[in-house]
């Protein structure tokens, strides 16, 4: 009885208006757009866990970063308070405010900050071969094709018009490019020093930016210390 007075209930249910994405029903382009639209969330999803589990300092100030995008998107939202266009076609919205468009401006600033570190930060401290600049540039190609596929996406499901997303992709470039250079020239130069601190030792925090290739050298001390472990555990046995 109880269960179906709450049933009945008149209640006002709200969607969570972050992941919410609509697309034109029967239209297929809009429903793969739709999903290319969630991106930058998986994008978040993707920097908390390697936060997380790696806990290394440029990744922690890549994410910083990204935080300062949102923060200048949410900024320039409420100064120009510019309405989205074909106002009323979607039902739920996380602002009324379109101009620029936080997709596009964190797709952007993702994206150019990736370039700026593939090509001027591992340029620094690895001395690339044929094979490593060939994945550089097929990674940097697919991750134009993304930022362009989310900027796109934005449109033509009416969420932005060309304007907001075009100036919220050069907000996110021009931040993408300060924020390199600061973490570059000011911030990794103390990075030693802030995993030297106790809470940074407490918490397994690490710097890994003189080491060319974190991948490679994760896996030799890994296959290292299995080796020795395995050595160790077979004399016992014996």
């Amino acid at each position: 009885m109880a269960m179906e007075e709450q049933c009945s209930a008149p209640s006002r249910w709200r969607s969570i208006s972050l992941i919410h994405v609509e697309f034109p029903e029967g239209d297929l382009t809009g429903h793969v757009l739709a999903y290319f639209s969630l991106l930058p969330i998986a994008i978040l999803v993707g920097f908390v866990t390697l936060i997380v589990f790696k806990r290394e300092l440029h990744t922690i100030s890549f994410f910083g970063g990204v935080i300062l995008n949102e923060a200048v998107n949410w900024v320039l939202k409420h100064i120009l308070r510019e309405p989205r266009p074909c106002a009323g076609t979607h039902t739920t919205l996380h602002t009324e405010y379109g101009m620029p468009s936080s997709h596009s401006q964190l797709m952007w600033f993702f994206v150019v900050y990736f370039f700026l570190f593939l090509y001027l930060r591992m340029h620094q401290t690895n001395n690339a071969r044929c094979v490593d600049l060939l994945w550089r540039h097929i990674l940097s190609i697919i991750l134009l094709g993304m930022a362009l596929s989310v900027s796109y996406s934005r449109v033509y499901l009416l969420y932005h018009s060309w304007s907001q997303v075009f100036y919220g992709g050069v907000a996110g470039c021009t931040i993408a490019i300060i924020w390199f250079f600061i973490t570059q020239e000011m911030l990794t130069p103390l990075f030693p020093k802030i995993a030297a601190w106790p809470i940074s030792e407490y918490f397994l925090v690490r710097d890994t930016s003189l080491i060319p290739n974190i991948l490679w050298f994760e896996y030799t001390v890994t296959r290292s210390e299995a080796r020795n472990r395995q050595r160790k555990l077979g004399t016992k046995l014996q």
